[in-house]
Formats: structure tokens, C-alpha cells, sequence
């Protein structure tokens, strides 16, 4: 893996490019990869030890210098865990088991041949898919949010430097705050709630109200039963929902962060720690941004399970120490919001 020295901060565009690149030729230079689902549903089938087995088989075999393992994020077919693809054919094997791992290594990675009792079986017709793309489920999809979720190690910032990551924050650094408001106003984003209430309008109020310190928060409090989507993003690629509250943070004018993040998903506190401090690490955290004179640092508060706190208003109100309880809504969070103070909140 290619690391950069704490000293030698990413403090420019020019040498976030210049990194990029040098990561991307390192990955390209790889011949073969392997992709563990790691992600909590993953883990409750045993991928960990999947992972560990795959380290162990490869170094047995001598191929652990030309076969790279990767543990990532949530693939998305949970029911199939735990999922390996194998790159850059593109194989899934599905519901494999740490005792599979001596054969895949045997048979697939050195031999070329496919095991026939991990492949996926279309419903019906009973058909053995090899490939990712092949499968109905991923077939009809168009995985944009969590589309690197199943490439990248979400404990990696070069990873995800690697595939363009940070890049949107320098853009935005090159551009006005706003500028940055007008963009993200005329493409039409939109809140994900119920009120799907226009991002560009949020951010342009809280930069526009009297008041400092301004604030962006990050809502990773996602009580409803089932709903899973926000602890998975944070949990497979952090460092895309940071990179989204810097550029949020500087169109509005926000000093500092949070982001509130319920105790019982340990693994996305965990790896959203892990990408605060690569950033911070990097200089793409805290003070003078690539070199951009803007400042922000980001928290994380660790929610204590109430459903209510998934409320914004709530939500602030816990980070303040106070019960989670909303407040009536003709109070508009973009101009007093955290402390009485501008702020811009966002779910995951």
C-alpha cells in the first residue's frame, strides 16, 4: 500500500492530484483482488474469519504478494453472506464459509476454475451466475450512494482518494461559498425526509443568517426498525459522507461538526473515527484546507438509542446535554439551530 508521511500534508489541490495518481497507478498495478463483505450483516455470517482464512490460504500458497485481500462495506445482498468478489473477473461466490477458502484459493484463484456450489442460482431456472453484474439484483440496479461501498476499505483513506475521493472538496474550495450554494441549488438535490425540502435553500439561510459560530451536523440516528441505510453508508465509506460536510460546511459558513451517530452501531462509530483522524492526519481536516484558508473540525457525539433524537431538533438538543425533545418547527434549524446558532443538518 502506498502511504503518505504524517509531515507531508495533502495542503494543495495540486497535491491531492498528484497523491490520487500515485495511488491509482498502485492499484492498477495489482493483478488480482479480492473483495470481503464486511459489513455488519456480513460479520453476523462470519466474514471476519473469511478474511483472516483468505490472508492465511494465500501466504500457505505464495500468492500473498500477487493477491491482494480487501475487507469492505456492505455489497448489499445480505442474505447471501458472506459475499467475496473475486477482481478483475468480476466472480461472486455467495454464503462462502472460512472452510471454502483452501478451494477458492486451489481452484479459482490459482486454477482458473469455478465452484459451482457458491455460485448464485437464479430463482426458477435454477441457473449458475458468475458474475456481479450478471445477478438480478444487482442488475437492476444503478448503485449510486453506495456504489463504492464494495471496492474501497473503509478504514482507508488512500482508497478512497484513490477512486477521486476529496476531489468534489477541492472543486468546491476553487469555487465562492456561493457559488457552491447556486450548483448544489440548480441540480435539484432534495432532502431524503418526507418534506424533500431543497438543499440549496438550507445551506443559502444558514449562510445567510446572522450569528457564529455556524454549524454543520451530520443525523446517523436511525431509529426505525429495519431502516439500515445510514449506519451502512458510514460504516462502508465514511470518508464520502465527510467529504459531503466539508463542502456542506463551507457553502454555509460552518466552523465546526458533528456527527451524531447512535451507540448501538459500533462499527460506524469505529470507522467514521478512523476516517476523522486519516483526514484530520492529511490536512483535508481542520485548519486551512488544501490550502484554502477554511477551517473545519468535525465531532462525533454517540447518541444514546432515543427514536425521537432521529428528529433534528432532538437531536440537537442532545448534543447540548438537554432531554431529546423537538421543539416546534416555526423555529427554523438554519437560523437557530445547535446553541441557538445557524446550522445546516443532513442525514447521512
Amino acid at each position: 500500500m502506498v502511504t503518505l508521511p504524517a509531515s507531508r500534508k495533502l495542503d494543495s489541490p495540486a497535491r491531492l492530484e498528484i497523491f490520487r495518481q500515485t495511488l491509482t497507478a498502485a492499484r492498477g498495478a495489482a493483478v488480482k483482488s479480492i473483495s470481503i463483505c464486511c459489513g455488519t450483516g456480513c460479520r453476523a455470517y462470519g466474514a471476519l474469519a473469511v478474511a483472516e482464512a483468505f490472508k492465511s490460504e494465500l501466504l500457505l500458497q505464495g500468492l500473498s504478494g500477487s493477491v491482494g485481500v480487501k475487507t469492505t462495506g456492505c455489497h448489499g445482498f445480505c442474505e447471501r453472506g458472506t459475499l467475496v468478489v473475486i477482481h478483475p473477473e468480476e466472480i461472486l461466490y455467495q454464503r462462502v464459509k472460512a472452510e471454502d477458502i483452501p478451494e477458492i484459493v486451489a481452484e479459482t484463484i490459482s486454477g482458473g476454475r469455478l465452484i459451482d456450489r457458491l455460485l448464485y442460482s437464479a430463482p426458477g431456472s435454477r441457473e449458475k451466475i458468475v458474475h456481479v453484474n450478471e445477478i438480478p439484483f444487482y442488475r437492476k440496479q444503478q448503485r449510486l450512494v453506495f456504489g463504492a461501498g464494495g471496492g474501497i476499505d473503509p478504514a482507508s483513506i488512500n482508497d478512497y482518494i484513490a477512486i477521486g475521493g476529496y476531489g468534489a472538496l477541492s472543486k468546491a474550495l476553487a469555487m465562492t461559498p456561493d457559488m457552491v450554494v447556486a450548483e448544489v441549488a440548480s441540480s435539484g438535490l432534495r432532502g431524503r425526509g418526507g418534506g424533500g425540502f431543497a438543499t440549496g435553500a438550507k445551506w443559502q439561510s444558514a449562510r445567510s443568517a446572522a450569528g457564529e459560530p455556524k454549524y454543520v451536523i451530520c443525523n446517523c440516528d436511525e431509529g426505525d426498525p429495519g431502516a439500515f441505510m445510514d449506519r451502512s453508508l458510514m460504516e462502508g465509506n465514511p470518508h464520502a459522507v465527510i467529504e459531503g460536510m466539508l463542502i456542506a460546511g463551507y457553502a454555509a459558513g460552518a466552523s465546526e461538526g458533528f456527527i451524531y451517530i447512535r451507540n448501538e452501531y459500533p462499527l460506524a462509530v469505529k470507522h467514521a473515527e478512523t476516517a476523522l483522524a486519516q483526514a484530520s492526519e492529511l490536512g483535508l481536516l481542520g485548519e486551512d484546507i488544501l490550502g484554502s484558508g477554511y477551517n473545519l473540525s468535525i465531532k462525533i457525539h454517540r447518541g444514546g438509542g432515543a427514536f425521537v433524537c432521529g428528529e433534528s431538533t432532538a437531536l440537537m438538543a442532545s448534543i447540548e446535554g438537554r432531554i431529546g425533545e423537538p421543539r416546534a418547527k416555526y423555529v427554523h434549524s438554519s437560523e437557530k439551530g445547535l446553541w441557538d446558532r445557524p446550522t445546516v443538518l443532513n442525514n447521512v
